[in-house]
């Protein structure tokens, strides 16, 4: 557990001290959009993983109903000082837990230099519990992903194996990749078997390449494949001890509106 009285620097000497976590954006697709998010963090933490969910869905879309968690305070909350890291913190079990973090996302452009650095901040301390960060968005959300996806150094679509999980998967890679997002993981879920799941990942890719041209990579099928070793077998070697620094770069990299002083 997050000890709500670690500072800033006691943070930093911990963070050195441990293998910062993959960080990883994804979006679910089909009629159990939500229960497949899940079952995906699960199946990437495994036995061992820790895996963080930064949730930035809402509504409906949210995990907490599948989770059977409340709405919770949402990250962005952490910066009036009257809430801590563990307050915001929803143990999971088998995971390390989940943070709603929508608004937090959302305003991030617009904060000024002190309140970015206390986000940032925030998240540099998240990342040492961590071994996997995962930020799930809404698929309807991907036509303007959020500052925290696109800094993400890997994205996985989680496509379920139905005539609608198709046609969405296809709409949120195309927006994606409109935004100027490149390549993308694909777990196909709730297929029949492997067989099925392969036919239907080459039917998406034939016609995300025929169509959008970005590049679709097999990661396996969520309910039988070892997620978390595909993924870490895939991250081009500069990024494998550094996508948490990348992550948080990029996002200090943020343009800043021009209100913020």
């Amino acid at each position: 557990m997050i000890d709500g009285r670690e500072d800033q620097a006691a943070g930093l000497r911990r963070l050195f001290r441990h293998t910062p976590p993959t960080v990883v954006a994804f979006y679910a697709t089909g009629r159990h959009r939500a229960r497949h998010a899940v079952l995906t963090a699960h199946r990437i933490a495994g036995q061992h993983q820790k895996v963080l969910l930064l949730d930035e869905a809402v509504g409906d879309e949210a995990l907490s109903g599948v989770l059977g968690l409340g709405s919770g305070p949402d990250l962005l909350q952490m910066l009036d000082g009257r809430l801590t890291l563990s307050d915001l913190l929803q143990p999971v079990v088998g995971l390390f837990g989940r943070i709603p973090a929508a608004a937090a996302a959302l305003a991030l452009p617009l904060l000024d230099k002190a309140r970015r650095a206390c986000l940032l901040e925030a998240l540099r301390v998240l990342h040492h519990y961590a071994e996997v960060v995962l930020i799930h968005a809404a698929h309807d959300s991907a036509k303007d992903p959020s500052p925290f996806v696109q800094a993400a150094p890997q994205r996985l679509l989680v496509a379920e194996a139905s005539a609608s999980g198709a046609s969405e998967s296809y709409c949120v890679i195309k927006q994606l990749a409109s935004a100027g997002a490149g390549s993308m993981h694909v777990a196909v879920a709730q297929a029949h078997d492997s067989a099925d799941a392969r036919n239907f990942f080459i039917s998406l890719q034939t016609l995300v390449r025929h169509h959008v041209g970005v590049p679709l990579l097999w990661l396996g099928e969520v309910e039988r494949d070892d997620l978390a070793a595909g993924l870490a077998r895939t991250l081009a070697p500069p990024l494998a001890h550094g996508a948490s620094m990348v992550f948080l770069q990029r996002l200090a990299g943020v343009g800043f509106s021009p209100s913020a002083q």
